[in-house]
């Protein structure tokens, strides 16, 4: 097959642009080749089993599945991170977080909790960029735990991975200094807006919440920060761009303060960060 053949065989799914994106995606990452070699037909030279290969993840990739699913892995921070089906692929988005928390002052050796891992892209950022950090990483999918152990072995970041519900966090005092989450912050009805490679692939516990309560892990997580953080401290959050006004305001009635919200890298605001005082 060209590349030509290989991107059209995806736009009953996605824009042309976008199908040419995803095809360049697989061919450089799976087969090592540069853009001139895939407008030089160097497809054609692949071996048997690398066109078998190519064809089963096609094959794939026509279901909808994502690319990153297909590869195996995703870039995050100029690393690149394990992934598999069942866990949330790390969007640049979270990027934004991630240097927001590593350029604030922190104190010498913070205690840092990143609440709802996933792939562990998060904690492993930080555990990484904050001057000898302590990190704990926590999900309650176990495979998402499996997830950031490989990842964290792989980038050599030192972090303790443990398994702990988002929702039912036991109280703790005065543990942190920094406390991270980017939860299941998408509307139920949100869904039907979405391309299908993220509504029928990605993991549904990760991505929604009801309709009727869309903050709840916000509230959960802010209630057990306001207990857990140190006083000083710092809580950082992803949030749904249209609930942003709405989760600054459930921050502030829990008692946290100074909250200030950050516009992602598309100019929409994402992002909040608030302090125990």
């Amino acid at each position: 097959m060209t590349y030509q053949q290989l991107w059209k065989s995806l736009t009953p799914l996605y824009d042309p642009g976008e199908a040419q994106a995803i095809v360049r995606t697989l061919l450089e990452e799976r087969f090592g080749m540069t853009m001139t070699d895939i407008l030089c037909d160097g497809i054609s030279h692949l071996d048997n089993q690398q066109q078998q290969w190519l064809s089963t993840m096609m094959q794939r990739l026509c279901k909808a599945e994502p690319v990153q699913y297909v590869l195996g892995e995703a870039p995050f921070m100029q690393r690149m991170m394990k992934v598999e089906p069942g866990v949330l692929i790390p969007r640049p988005e979270t990027e934004t977080l991630c240097q927001w928390i590593i350029d604030d002052p922190h104190p010498a050796h913070p205690q840092v909790i990143d609440i709802g891992c996933g792939s562990g892209c998060i904690a492993i950022t930080l555990a990484l960029g904050l001057d000898h950090a302590h990190v704990v990483a926590v999900d309650l999918s176990e495979r998402a735990l499996d997830i950031t152990r490989a990842n964290a072995k792989v980038h050599r970041a030192p972090m303790v991975v443990e398994r702990r519900d988002a929702l039912a966090l036991e109280s703790e005092e005065e543990r942190w200094d920094i406390i991270v989450s980017n939860p299941p912050y998408i509307r139920e009805s949100e869904a039907a807006t979405m391309h299908s490679n993220v509504v029928c692939h990605e993991p549904r516990e990760a991505l929604f919440v009801p309709d009727n309560d869309p903050l709840l892990f916000y509230r959960a997580i802010a209630r057990y920060a306001t207990t857990a953080l140190r006083h000083g401290a710092h809580i950082y959050f992803e949030c749904n761009t249209a609930l942003v006004e709405a989760t600054a305001q459930l921050l502030s009635d829990t008692g946290l303060v100074n909250v200030v919200t950050r516009n992602d890298q598309f100019g929409k605001p994402r992002f909040i960060k608030a302090i125990r005082p």
